[in-house]
């Protein structure tokens, strides 16, 4: 807008040519804002109109149910004790520790979120523990287990589509030998016992899977017993206690 101080009807002319086209300006605005907002309840129902790309990966929904093989290993540890059973004297628990490694087999049954399996497995192990023993405590005592093995259920279910997590019980075995290092038999023998655990079970692709699994296990009464054959004394050995920490590979047939 121009601001004229000369009284003169040509310039106030200008004066009202201004301000006309200022307020030619102001109602194309307003005019465009009511199209605009007129327009507005239209557009939802012109893009849902358009074509939309579907995204590029779709994860497929796993199905647990099938037979499946694997491999594990890992680390184990327990407790033994050795018992003269003449004079009923034992020296009490001692520390086993050692590694494993073997196979297992099994099958899921899924139903909803909710998976039932039968599962077994056998191991080689090195589970050994040494204790000082004899009348004045400078022999050698031993118990180890070398093979240990299972037979269990596992009722799981899906925390992702592609995670289970699991508990799992059952018959455990295993191949236990007990010695002294001076003047004794070998006494060798498989025992029965129970074991409890739980752990979570991830498949990667479309046949093949990882798991991390923590087992509990104990083998009641005597596990096996030796003689010392310089006195024809029987020693019976127990073991308690054995845990195990193991991870696999599980292929789906």
């Amino acid at each position: 807008m121009y601001f004229l101080f000369e009284d003169s009807p040509r310039k106030n002319l200008k004066i009202v040519w201004a301000s006309n086209w200022e307020l030619g300006a102001l109602v194309r605005k307003v005019l465009f804002a009511l199209a605009l907002t007129l327009a507005m309840p239209t557009l939802p129902a012109f893009a849902a109109d358009l074509p939309v790309k579907a995204p590029a990966n779709i994860a497929a929904v796993t199905n647990w149910t099938g037979f499946y093989i694997g491999i594990e290993g890992g680390a184990d540890w327990g407790r033994f004790s050795q018992t003269n059973t003449i004079s009923g004297v034992s020296l009490g628990f001692f520390d086993q520790k050692g590694g494993l490694i073997g196979g297992t087999a099994g099958y899921n049954w899924q139903t909803g979120n909710w998976i039932f399996g039968l599962e077994t497995d056998l191991s080689w192990t090195d589970l050994s523990g040494t204790q000082a023993c004899g009348p004045t405590l400078n022999f050698i005592c031993t118990t180890e287990m070398r093979s240990f093995g299972t037979l269990r259920g596992r009722l799981g279910t899906t925390v992702l589509d592609n995670v289970m997590l699991y508990v799992t019980g059952g018959l455990a075995y295993g191949d236990i030998r007990a010695t002294r290092n001076v003047s004794a038999t070998i006494s060798d023998n498989w025992r029965a016992g129970w074991t409890l655990g739980g752990g979570g079970e991830m498949m990667l692709l479309p046949n093949w899977s990882v798991k991390l699994e923590y087992l509990y296990a104990t083998f009641p009464g005597t596990a096996t017993t030796y003689l010392v054959t310089s006195t024809g004394t029987p020693v019976a050995a127990v073991e308690r206690d054995v845990q195990i920490v193991r991870i696999g590979l599980n292929w789906h047939l």
